[in-house]
């Protein structure tokens, strides 16, 4: 039920410019992008809880951006990712269909935030040359924003105890994503 943000992910490569990688269902490192058509199973956490761990299920997501200037055009490239060798349930036999649709959640959330960021580098009008600040306030923006979606998440729900607010949370999440359809990775 404990969402872990990878923050440093997306901004380590706030500097970085690479040529944007194409979107696959799984990456070479084993993460899954998010798909509207493919939610996760309990199969997915293949990850173990460290020691002393009280929450029932941790989701290790991260949005993963690539960045880059090709005949002085910006480009880029933003993707919600999970990675499953981090992600843990603790007590698998356990497992109800609520719990995963809060975990689900954390990654749908996510998502979210991988298209505001999407819809913010679209406008981003800048020479190349200072396209690594014009992106790294853009990232650091949207990850502030993300991070405290999934601490309100967590606290407004009860980690996913609390039916009423998850199912607020749930049409929340969904209507964000149609409102941001627009900036749905074509790829996913």
């Amino acid at each position: 039920m404990l969402h872990q943000l990878v923050a440093g992910a997306l901004l380590a490569l706030a500097g970085l410019f690479t040529t944007a990688a194409h979107a696959q269902a799984n990456t070479a490192g084993g993460t899954l992008h998010w798909s509207a058509s493919r939610p996760l199973v309990l199969a997915d956490f293949q990850g173990r809880p460290r020691i002393g761990e009280t929450h029932a299920a941790l989701t290790s997501a991260t949005i993963v951006a690539e960045v880059a200037c090709k005949g002085g055009q910006f480009t880029g490239h933003v993707q919600a990712a999970f990675d499953p060798a981090v992600s843990w349930w603790r007590e698998p036999a356990t497992a109800t269909p609520r719990l995963l649709r809060h975990e689900q959640l954390h990654f749908d959330i996510t998502e979210v935030y991988a298209r505001r960021l999407r819809q913010k580098l679209a406008a981003v009008r800048v020479p190349c040359a200072q396209l690594g600040s014009a992106f790294e306030r853009l990232a650091q923006g949207v990850y502030a924003d993300w991070e405290k979606a999934e601490a309100q998440y967590d606290r407004d729900t009860n980690h996913g105890l609390l039916p009423a607010p998850q199912a607020q949370w749930e049409a929340q999440v969904q209507q964000q994503l149609a409102d941001l359809a627009a900036w749905a990775d074509k790829e996913a």
